[in-house]
């Protein structure tokens, strides 16, 4: 489905990425591992078009990205939950939601009804303000808000960091939901237990370089690795 390769980005003078190889398969879910400023969320940025590339490809569906803009990488079927869940402070919970909605004619399965039924908090609180509600609230609303786009493959940036254990709990528990249907996602986490419990496959990040690739059992059999680049 999503073939990044040797993909290399610049923040003008300053190389961030040098050599990222990262593919995600159809119904798979890949973790996206590495200490902060390794380039996780660089990555992120070209994947959506906010960065352009200066190297390598990024293929989505056999469609070159490189260069597209961010709306027409959306509508191709790329959701992104962004780190700190940027929901729109001034509209209420229903309105974020039908914002970014794709049109009935796409054939989505996602309406306001199931991602109500995915979660009962936002149906409680569809007419509040954005800023009314509490962080986990407002990730419950980013990810809903990104559902409704009707993705094929969605990308969280840091979806629990900062929410009590309860809340992440629940995050968790609906990420392995969309991963039974069968939804397509780059999940990147801090919590790498709780990341390869979901996870097929994991990339390693270091130094804008992709340092390792294999299975969640692969990685769990080599505790060195995450010590050596995700532990402080």
């Amino acid at each position: 489905m999503l073939s990044i390769q040797n993909l290399a980005a610049k923040y003008g003078p300053s190389q961030a990425l040098f050599d990222v190889q990262l593919d995600v398969d159809e119904g798979e879910v890949v973790g996206l591992i590495g200490r902060n400023g390794m380039g996780r969320t660089t990555v992120i940025k070209c994947l959506f078009g906010l960065l352009r590339p200066c190297g390598g490809s990024i293929r989505f569906k056999g469609a070159d990205l490189a260069g597209l803009p961010p709306y027409r990488i959306g509508r191709m079927g790329v959701s992104l939950v962004p780190e700190g869940r940027q929901i729109f402070p001034t509209l209420s919970v229903e309105e974020n939601l039908v914002a970014t909605a794709s049109r009935p004619a796409s054939g989505g399965q996602w309406t306001l009804g199931k991602i109500y039924g995915l979660f009962p908090r936002l149906q409680e609180r569809r007419s509040n303000m954005g800023n009314q509600l509490s962080g986990g609230e407002q990730q419950m609303l980013a990810i809903g808000r990104a559902l409704m786009t009707n993705p094929r493959l969605l990308v969280l940036d840091e979806a629990t960091e900062g929410l009590a254990p309860v809340v992440r709990a629940e995050i968790w528990k609906v990420l392995k939901q969309l991963k039974e249907q069968g939804l397509s996602m780059i999940v990147v986490d801090k919590n790498t237990k709780a990341l390869m419990r979901l996870s097929d496959r994991n990339v390693i990040l270091d130094k804008g370089v992709t340092v390792w690739r294999g299975s969640s059992p692969e990685l769990a059999a080599q505790p060195e690795l995450i010590t050596r680049y995700v532990g402080v």
